[in-house]
């Protein structure tokens, strides 16, 4: 039956006439338009999209990727997390003079690189310092303090790279080895006069 009426529309002269159709359910006689047709399906159409707008429009936007793997840490983006280490960073203390890494321009805001997460899902940021002077014999020892101290002040698990700014150290590619390898900085903090030094470089002002 339903073949018979597409039929029969089909052969209606510029598809304003009207077909009579026989109900099958005999005496009724119900009469189609394609242009009713059509204008119910764009109706429905409209009807759709208006609603499924309405929904984006009511609902919050839904972050993914990077954003939300933040989001579910606690931050509400890349520049939340890098501005919570630089508040962890800015008050560690020179080894040798009375001020902190933040007044000697050795940490600063702009060395922080929150990067893309690893395959495992792991955020990684990269912390880049720069040393006073380029023959600097203790920033062996800034950069652990900076590991150490952004390790205990983060409540979560954190892939951590840590550099001298380019170009800042004579000797930037040992050093960035050394403070980047775990058994290295693993024994370094075994050492009992060293993580003294850690400890009282990184400890919270009373």
């Amino acid at each position: 039956m339903l073949s018979y009426i597409k039929r029969k529309l089909s052969e209606s002269d510029g598809g304003s006439s009207v077909v009579p159709v026989t109900s099958s359910c005999g005496g009724g006689v119900s009469s189609n338009s394609s242009s009713s047709n059509s204008s119910s399906g764009r109706t429905s159409a409209d009807d759709l999209v208006r609603k499924t707008s309405q929904m984006s429009m009511d609902n919050e936007a839904i972050a993914y990727g990077e954003d939300a793997l933040l989001q579910e840490l606690g931050y509400k983006n890349a520049t939340d997390l890098q501005e919570t280490i630089y508040d962890l960073l800015r008050g560690i203390r020179d080894p040798e003079k009375p001020c902190t890494l933040e007044d000697l321009n050795v940490i600063y805001e702009d060395g922080i690189f929150v990067l893309p997460p690893t395959r495992s899902n792991v955020s990684v940021v990269r912390i880049e310092f720069n040393p006073t002077v380029p023959h600097c014999s203790l920033a062996t020892l800034i950069g652990l303090c900076i590991r150490v101290k952004v390790e205990r002040g983060l409540p979560h698990n954190i892939k951590l790279d840590i550099y001298i700014k380019k170009g800042a150290h004579q000797t930037e590619d040992e050093i960035n080895k050394q403070i980047n390898d775990k058994e290295r900085i693993a024994a370094a903090m075994e050492n009992t006069n060293l993580r003294q030094l850690v400890e009282n470089c990184i400890k919270d002002e009373e």
